[in-house]
């Protein structure tokens, strides 16, 4: 008999804001171990507010956010945009990615051999081992993205939470990217949380999405989630979704044929 996965995060009723300015109201839902969810909403809908409070970044206004994991520390592995440091980091991409074992080895210690091992096996994990002597700056968009996701691994993390990750990229080097988001979840049994403002993108990936829009929060399988009936209801205009050649497509406005 099938067992449910254990919850790591329960949000129950819960708003987010800043001030008094609530930005999310009353929502709950919860996030499982072994989960794929996408987190899909356009610039300004709140998403990066729920990101923060799936972080722990951001308390609650009301409401209750509940963290566990039996006796096992929550930890995330945290992959930010990456155009937002493309300029800040001066340093190769070994180095790039020894900065996430630093919570391990403590405030003003420095990395050791197990440390240096990691590092490199986390490279070698997402195939780039071979440019771990490369500054990051000089890195293609494929590769940055890649060194970042080594870094976050280097966190020995539970929940691996990636930020817009294939912004910029042409189509070859989102594919790559999103495959291996895939395989370190159906392999490595990682929880993923994927932030994405590319519905289309996303539901071809992930299991689960959580759908932010003004003044619409849905959370549910993509079978739920990805119908004609229910995206047409909630963006209040003709939205299609469409399988072709294996692939989800979303169409916004009219269909013709």
């Amino acid at each position: 008999m099938e067992t449910q996965n254990k919850t790591l995060i329960q949000f129950s009723d819960v708003t987010l804001g800043y001030g008094s300015h609530a930005v999310l109201s009353d929502i709950s839902f919860e996030l499982f171990e072994n989960d794929f969810v996408g987190l899909v909403g356009p610039n300004g809908s709140g998403k990066t507010t729920l990101l923060r409070a799936i972080l722990g970044h951001l308390k609650p206004q009301k409401g209750r956010i509940e963290r566990r994991n039996n006796d096992t520390e929550i930890r995330f592995g945290y992959v930010p945009q990456r155009e937002h440091l493309e300029n800040i980091f001066p340093f190769t991409a070994f180095e790039v990615v020894l900065m996430g074992t630093y919570n391990r080895v403590g405030l003003f210690k420095r990395p050791g051999k197990s440390e240096h091992d990691l590092a490199k096996q986390c490279l070698e994990h997402v195939g780039i081992l071979d440019l771990k002597d490369k500054l990051f700056n000089n890195l293609s968009g494929g590769q940055k993205q890649r060194t970042l996701i080594a870094r976050a691994l280097a966190t020995q993390p539970n929940i691996l939470v990636l930020d817009e990750p294939t912004n910029g990229m042409d189509l070859i080097s989102q594919k790559s990217i999103l495959d291996l988001i895939t395989q370190l979840h159906t392999k490595d049994k990682l929880t993923i949380l994927m932030v994405s403002h590319l519905l289309t993108e996303v539901s071809n990936y992930v299991r689960k999405i959580i759908l932010v829009e003004a003044d619409h929060f849905q959370v549910g399988s993509l079978e739920d989630i990805l119908t004609t009936a229910n995206l047409s209801k909630m963006y209040d205009m003709p939205v299609f979704v469409d399988r072709i050649k294996g692939n989800n497509v979303v169409i916004v406005g009219e269909k013709n044929g």
